[in-house]
């Protein structure tokens, strides 16, 4: 049954419908491959095992009832740690919040369950989401990577992409401020989507004991799913999508249609490397072989960056966004000035138009999420760090280069997996798309795996 733990969550939603197999029975299997395999990994870092057969059971009760179903009803899954699910920790990987357990469920850990989806338990992160590279803490210690564990994960949603990856749950919800959905899902040759900021509600993802309201710049954060194909993400995000109250009017959220559902009708931005953050060569080859594939495939390429963006000036530009966004959450009115602040407001929203007016003629934007593979855990203190590639150590902040475009101009990003280092390591690509257009960059990424191929289990699963 070994197969079963890594098909698609939709997949399986299928199976459970015509009754090949029961929620209980996959819960536990998912239970039971977590006691053998996660000690190794360290991704899943909390379970209620009690609950979710319970759940499983009702669900069962649901299918045999004919009831209607949510598109996720009966799947057992994972969210990071720090979204709140009633009755499950939440700490953030702080000691200071290690008994902290909410009583209520962030709005996505709701919204997954009213589609039917069985949170079984949480997935490891580093030390309050503050690294992107790594995922370690005091409360429950460092996530390896399945391809090698003696390699991060990623950070800082590592231990949700680790176990993703080796076959421990369905799906993953996680969130991105630098990176921290793309990059772990790069390291772990899985498929992550940071959405157009503020289409997922954020009410749940905070500091516990944070005082109500709000309190994040919905315009830099965001949240999404992880799983092992667009096809799930594509589920995840429609599930958890859409304002957070209902509208009175009869307002409904959907996904915007992809623009086109052909790879020879897609005009794809390409670029591949940059002197602000060159790419190492252990990646560069698969990268390059991309888009080769999609050129024999007939995708018309557009090769640069986009008219208007400095990728040097944005990236720095994100760099103040990111120490605004802590200043606003932690308190720090010495940051910056006033005047700052309006000059960085008017960078932001000058990369936004830059982009917008960029997306009129080419579909999507294919970059990538890293300029490195998974590497060496590395517990220096963070000034110290620095990252080792053929061509030499490289500064450790160099990595969120790639990834602060799109957050910079809150568009959806997607990394799908596109092959594999000389050493096997996963690589992976990033497709950023239009805003508010997040399906068109999922469906690329979808025909993507059709010429390139998609997620491959790692040795350790």
């Amino acid at each position: 049954m070994t197969d079963i733990a890594f098909r698609s969550a939709t997949e399986i939603a299928g199976m459970l419908v015509r009754r090949e197999i029961s929620s209980v029975e996959l819960t536990q299997l998912q239970l039971d491959r977590i006691a053998a395999i996660n000690p190794a990994i360290n991704g899943v870092v909390e379970l209620n095992p009690d609950a979710a057969l319970a759940a499983a059971a009702t669900a069962d009760l649901a299918i045999a009832g004919g009831d209607k179903l949510g598109p996720l009803h009966g799947i057992p899954m994972t969210v990071k740690d720090s979204f709140d699910a009633a009755g499950l920790h939440t700490t953030w990987g702080n000691p200071a919040f290690r008994d902290y357990v909410p009583g209520t469920d962030a709005t996505l850990v709701g919204r997954l369950k009213q589609a039917g989806a069985i949170v079984i338990g949480k997935t490891n992160v580093h030390f309050m989401l503050s690294d992107f590279g790594q995922t370690s803490n005091e409360v429950y210690g460092v996530t390896n990577n399945p391809w090698d564990t003696s390699r991060t994960p990623g950070g800082s949603s590592g231990g949700g992409a680790a176990a993703l990856a080796a076959g421990l749950t369905y799906l993953e919800y996680g969130s991105d401020l630098v990176g921290s959905i793309r990059i772990p899902a790069s390291f772990c040759g899985v498929y992550g989507i940071k959405p157009t900021a503020g289409i997922v509600p954020l009410t749940g993802f905070a500091v516990p004991y944070t005082p109500p309201g709000p309190r994040s710049m919905t315009y830099l954060s965001a949240v999404g799913p992880l799983a092992r194909s667009v096809g799930d993400l594509r589920t995840a995000l429609l599930a958890t999508a859409g304002p957070e109250q209902p509208d009175a009017n009869g307002y409904a959220w959907s996904l915007a249609p992809p623009r086109h559902r052909r790879l020879p009708d897609f005009r794809v931005g390409v670029v591949l490397d940059d002197a602000a953050a060159p790419v190492s060569s252990e990646i560069g080859a698969a990268l390059s072989n991309t888009v080769d594939a999609l050129a024999a495939a007939g995708t018309k390429m557009v090769q640069g960056w986009p008219e208007g963006i400095d990728p040097q000036q944005e990236s720095e530009s994100f760099g103040f966004q990111v120490g605004l966004f802590f200043a606003f959450q932690e308190g720090g009115s010495d940051f910056a000035t006033l005047t700052e602040v309006v000059e960085q407001e008017g960078k932001r929203m000058a990369a936004r138009q830059a982009w917008d007016d960029y997306f009129r003629d080419v579909d999507v934007f294919l970059c990538p999420s890293n300029f490195t593979p998974a590497f060496p855990h590395d517990t220096r203190p963070f000034s110290e760090r620095t990252v080792s590639t053929p061509e030499g150590d490289r500064p450790y902040d160099s990595q969120p280069f790639w990834v602060s475009h799109a957050s910079l101009a809150g568009l959806p990003a997607v990394v799908a997996p596109v092959g594999s280092t000389a050493g096997g390591l996963p690589v992976g690509a990033q497709i950023i798309g239009p805003r508010f257009e997040d399906d068109t960059a999922m469906t690329f990424a979808e025909l993507l795996a059709g010429v390139v191929g998609g997620y491959l289990r790692p040795p350790l699963s």
